[in-house]
C-alpha cells in the first residue's frame, strides 16, 4: 500500500521521536498543544476496544472515530454508556472542570483513553489531538493494510489561544462545489479551526439564493466571460442549510458576507433600480473594483437590502453577519441627485459620511437580528456601536485603532494572511494576483500589534487566511493556494505564542501531507526555482537551483521525468552539451511534486542588423474583433498600418485598444551591450531576431511567466510584438500595454524598453 510505504519512509528518516518497546510512535500535533507529558508506552486501538460516552449529546464526536476506524480497519467498535474496566476511549463532558471554552486534557494510557472537557467543542478538539497521535492512515478512505493503531502514551492540557480561527473563501470570482467546501471543512475541523467567512457575493456573481429576489441568482450568478463562455454557479438555500449543517458538526461557525454599498455589480444587474443610474448593467466578468454600487440615497435600496437579510440571517446561526463595506468608490454618488440630497438632509458632510450612515443604517438592521456585525476596516470611518466588529485587512492599523475605539478586531493583514498571493517565484508558478507570501512568513505572523496598547489585547479575536478566488479558476488550484499555508495559521491563532517554532512546525507538518493525501488535497509543493525554462551558452553553462522550503531535489538530464532514485541537486551544475534537465523537489514523506522542465541549447552570438532606421517606435498593424489565441489573425487582411511610439504607461488606455483587437508591432530594438539576454513580456507573443522568444497565447496575462534568454550582440535585432487585446481569465491584456523588458543574465534588475529602444 502507498501510505504503508510513506509511513515506513517517515519512520527511516526519523521522524518518530518517541520510542516504546514495541515500535517508534510519532507525535507530530499541529497546531502545537499547550502542554504535553511523554510517557512510555502506547494504547492499541482494536476491534475490542469500546468508546465510552458519559452523554448521550456526545455519541456525535464518539461515532467520527468510530466511522473512521471501521473505515480503515473493517472493524466495528461499540459505543457504550458504562465505562469498562480496561481497553476503552472515554469522552466525559464535565462541567465542574471548569476548563476555557473549547479547552480539553488528554491521557493516554496502556490500558485506556480519556479525553475530558468542560464543552462539545473541547472533546470534539481532544478528539482531533487523539487522531493526529494515531498513524496518519487513519484519514485514509478505504482499507489500510497491516497498520497497528497504536497510540503514545501522553498527558496533554491543552486550550487555544485566540477564539476567532478562520478561513475566508471567496466564491464569487470562482465558483466553488458544495463537495469542495466540505473538504475545507473537514481540513479546518483536523486543525481546530472554528470559523469559515463565506464571501457570497460580489461584482462578478450572486451566489447564494434569495426567494424573494429570484433574478439575484437568475441573473446575477452569472457572467459571459471574454471569451463569450458562460460562468455560473450558485447555492441554494437547501446547499447553504447542508453546508451549514456541516459545519455545525465539526463545531466551525459559518459567517456569511453580503457586500454593499460597494462590489454589488451582480445584484445591480438583476436590479438596476437600487442602483444611481438605473442601469442597464451586466455582470462584471473583468477583476478590479466596479463603480456602480448600491444608491445610498433610495429608501428602497434599504428595503431591499433589508429583506436579503431576512432571508440570509435564517440560515446562519453565527452571531456575526459580514457586511463588506469595503472599496466603494463614490463617484456615482457625488453625480446622483438622490444621495446628495441625503447628503444634504441628514447633515452629512460628503460622500465618505455617506457610506458610514449607509453602514450604520444596516447595523440596525442587524441588530434587530440580533446579529454583531463584522467588516472590512473601511466601516470604521465615521464610528460604529461597540457591538460591530472590524476585520483588518489594510495592513494592522484599522485594527488598532479599532480596538482603542472599544471594537473587536480580527486581524487579517495582506502580508501574512493573504493566500491568494504567490508562495514562490511567479515565473515558475501558475499565476496569481500578485504579492509573495511564502509559508514562513505566514507562519511568522503575531496577531497581536506590538503598537496595540497591552489592556486593548483582550479586543483581538484571533486571524484568518483570506482566499480570493480571482486567479484560482479550479477547485484544485483553490487547494494549491490554500494548504499549507493555512495550517500555519492555524498553528498562529491556536498556539501560545511561546510555543511557535517553524522548524519544529515545518517536521510536524510532514504527517499532516499523508493526512491530506488521504483527503486528496492538492497542497502545494514547492517547485525549483532559479533559470527560466530555456536557457542559452556559448561554451559552457552553471544551473543553480532552490526552492522555498530547501527541500530535497531530484533531476535527469536526459528528458526523462524525474523519481525518487534520480539524481540529487546538491550544488551546481555545470553543462558543456545541450541538456534537458527534469527537476522536482521531494517533501521528506517521499512525495514528489511537480517536475520543471529546462531546455540548455548552445547558441552563437547573434549579430545585430545594419539598418538605417528613421522613425522612434514601431510600425504597428491593427484590426479591430475579439481574439483569444494568435492563430485566430492568421489571414486577417483587413489591417490598419499606423505608427505607434510605444510609450508604456501602466492601466493606460491606449488608442484603439478599449475594444477588443489585435497588433502586430514590427521593427527594431536596440541592444545596449553583447551578452546572453533575458526576455521577459506579458504580450501574447514577442518575436526577436525570427525567433519565438516568448509565447503566452491563451494564458492570463497578469504576470510574465514564460520568460526567456537569448545571445545578442549588441546593436539593432528586429522584433515583431502579437497583443492581442482581449480578455483571458478575467484580466484583460489591456491592462497591460505591450512592454518588454530584458536584463543581462544574473543581473538583478530588468529594464523596461522605452520608445527610444525601438525604431524603424
Amino acid at each position: 500500500m502507498r501510505f504503508k510505504s510513506i509511513s515506513i519512509f517517515i519512520l527511516c528518516i526519523g521522524l518518530y521521536a518517541c520510542q516504546s518497546e514495541e515500535q517508534s510512535l510519532s507525535i507530530s500535533i499541529v497546531p502545537q498543544v499547550e502542554e504535553i507529558t511523554n510517557q512510555d508506552g502506547h494504547f492499541e486501538l482494536t476491534k475490542s476496544t469500546s468508546l465510552f460516552v458519559n452523554n448521550e449529546s456526545i455519541n456525535t464526536i464518539a461515532e467520527l472515530i468510530q466511522n473512521k476506524f471501521k473505515t480503515v480497519s473493517g472493524d466495528d467498535i461499540s459505543i457504550v454508556n458504562e465505562k469498562p474496566k480496561t481497553n476503552y476511549i472515554s469522552f466525559e463532558l464535565n462541567k465542574d472542570l471548569k476548563l476555557k471554552e473549547e479547552a480539553y486534557q488528554l491521557k493516554v494510557e496502556a490500558t485506556s483513553v480519556n479525553i475530558s472537557a468542560s464543552s462539545k467543542s473541547g472533546l470534539f478538539y481532544g478528539l482531533q489531538t487523539l487522531l493526529q497521535l494515531l498513524p496518519p492512515q487513519i484519514e485514509n478512505p478505504k482499507y489500510v493494510h497491516g497498520v497497528k493503531w497504536q497510540i503514545p502514551c501522553v498527558t496533554i492540557n491543552d486550550a487555544p489561544r485566540f477564539p476567532w480561527r478562520g478561513m475566508h473563501l471567496d466564491v464569487c470570482r470562482h465558483f466553488v462545489p458544495v463537495e469542495n467546501i466540505k473538504k475545507h471543512l473537514d481540513m479546518m475541523a483536523m486543525f481546530k479551526m472554528n470559523t469559515f467567512h463565506w464571501h457570497l457575493t460580489e461584482d462578478q456573481a450572486w451566489r447564494i439564493e434569495i426567494k424573494k429576489y429570484p433574478l439575484l441568482t437568475e441573473i446575477g450568478s452569472k457572467r459571459i466571460e471574454g471569451d463569450g463562455s458562460e460562468y455560473g454557479g450558485f447555492y441554494t438555500q437547501q446547499e447553504v442549510k447542508e453546508i451549514v449543517a456541516y459545519a455545525a458538526e465539526r463545531f466551525i461557525t459559518v459567517v456569511p458576507e453580503i457586500e454593499l454599498p460597494g462590489h454589488a455589480l451582480a445584484a445591480l444587474t438583476a436590479y438596476p433600480e437600487y442602483s444611481c443610474t438605473g442601469g442597464p448593467f451586466i455582470v462584471r466578468n473583468t477583476w478590479g473594483v466596479e463603480p456602480d454600487v448600491y444608491c445610498a440615497g433610495r429608501e428602497e435600496t434599504f428595503a431591499f437590502l433589508a429583506d436579503i437579510i431576512d432571508e440570509v440571517v435564517e440560515l446562519f446561526p453565527s452571531p456575526y453577519f459580514h457586511i463588506g463595506g469595503d472599496e466603494c468608490p463614490k463617484e456615482r454618488w457625488e453625480e446622483c441627485k438622490h444621495c446628495q440630497a441625503r447628503i444634504k438632509n441628514e447633515g452629512l458632510k460628503d460622500t465618505h459620511e455617506l457610506q458610514s450612515y449607509f453602514i450604520k443604517r444596516i447595523e440596525k438592521v442587524l441588530l434587530a437580528h440580533d446579529k454583531k456585525m463584522i467588516g472590512w476596516d473601511e466601516i470604521l470611518e465615521g464610528g460604529l456601536a461597540k457591538s460591530a466588529a472590524v476585520m483588518s485587512w489594510r495592513g494592522e492599523k484599522g485594527g488598532i485603532d479599532a480596538a482603542a475605539q472599544g471594537h473587536d478586531i480580527v486581524m487579517t493583514p495582506g502580508n501574512w494572511c493573504y493566500l491568494d498571493h504567490y508562495q514562490g517565484d511567479s515565473r515558475v508558478e501558475p499565476v496569481a494576483i500578485g504579492g509573495y507570501t511564502t509559508l514562513e512568513e505566514t507562519y511568522s505572523y503575531e496577531p497581536v500589534p506590538e503598537q496595540l496598547q497591552a489592556d486593548m489585547a483582550h479586543h483581538v479575536l484571533g486571524t484568518q487566511g483570506n482566499v480570493w478566488s480571482e486567479y484560482m479558476y479550479t477547485p484544485e488550484l483553490v487547494e494549491y493556494r490554500v494548504y499549507p499555508r493555512i495550517i500555519a495559521l492555524a498553528e498562529v491563532n491556536w498556539s501560545q505564542k511561546s510555543k511557535k517554532d517553524y522548524a519544529d512546525f515545518v517536521q510536524r507538518l510532514n504527517a499532516q501531507f499523508i493526512r491530506m493525501d488521504a483527503h486528496n488535497i492538492n497542497y502545494h509543493i514547492p517547485l525549483a526555482e532559479g533559470p527560466v525554462n530555456k536557457m542559452v551558452y556559448e561554451n559552457n553553462i552553471k544551473v543553480n537551483f532552490s526552492n522555498t522550503r530547501d527541500l530535497k531535489m531530484v533531476y535527469t538530464t536526459d528528458g526523462t521525468k524525474p523519481s525518487l532514485e534520480s539524481s540529487e541537486y546538491k550544488n551546481t551544475l555545470l553543462f558543456a552539451e545541450d541538456k534537458t534537465i527534469k527537476i522536482a523537489c521531494v517533501l521528506p514523506t517521499g512525495k514528489m511534486g511537480p517536475y520543471r522542465t529546462i531546455e540548455l541549447v548552445q547558441q552563437d552570438k547573434i549579430n545585430a542588423l545594419d539598418v538605417t532606421t528613421t522613425q522612434i517606435g514601431l510600425q504597428e498593424q491593427f484590426t479591430k474583433g475579439r481574439f483569444i489565441g494568435v492563430e485566430e489573425i492568421v489571414g486577417i487582411k483587413d489591417w490598419e498600418t499606423r505608427h505607434d511610439s510605444m510609450s508604456v504607461v501602466k492601466g493606460k488606455k491606449r488608442d484603439g485598444h478599449e475594444n477588443p483587437s489585435a497588433s502586430i508591432y514590427t521593427g527594431y530594438i536596440e541592444i545596449p551591450e553583447d551578452g546572453i539576454y533575458e526576455f521577459e513580456t506579458n504580450l501574447d507573443q514577442f518575436f526577436i531576431a525570427e525567433q519565438l522568444l516568448i509565447d503566452n497565447d491563451k494564458e492570463v496575462k497578469r504576470f510574465s511567466r514564460n520568460n526567456s534568454t537569448i545571445n545578442l550582440s549588441k546593436g539593432k535585432h528586429p522584433v515583431k510584438l502579437i497583443y492581442l487585446n482581449n480578455n483571458i481569465g478575467g484580466f484583460p491584456q489591456a491592462w497591460n500595454g505591450p512592454k518588454v523588458s530584458f536584463r543581462l543574465w544574473g543581473a538583478e534588475k530588468f529594464t523596461t524598453a522605452t520608445p527610444q529602444s525601438y525604431s524603424y
